[in-house]
């Protein structure tokens, strides 16, 4: 693992339950603000071989990917959605 993924994994692997991150804020933080893209690639490659919570990872506008499992593990943990099925993320965001 690059040193950049290792980060990328540790920032995901540390989002408490009832919070949630953007992937350009994980990027950010892994010190390549502009690797938004990469994160998703490393999330969607590594997350069941790593056991992250990719339920936790949203996209900049507060949407999550398509599909139910991952609105309903969230809401799981106390996170409201929206009518338009976003969530507001200052409320939630780590």
């Amino acid at each position: 693992m690059t040193p950049f993924t290792q980060d990328v994994v540790a920032l995901i692997r540390a989002i408490p339950a009832g919070r949630v991150a953007t992937y350009g804020q994980i990027a950010r933080l892994a010190g390549n603000p502009r690797a938004a893209r990469q994160v998703v690639r490393i999330l969607h490659s590594m997350s069941q071989a790593e056991r992250l919570p990719w339920h936790r990872v949203v996209n900049a506008k507060g949407e999550i990917s398509q599909g139910i499992e991952q609105q309903l593990a969230l809401e799981a943990k106390g996170i409201v959605f929206q009518s338009d099925g976003k969530l507001v993320l200052p409320d939630y965001q780590m």
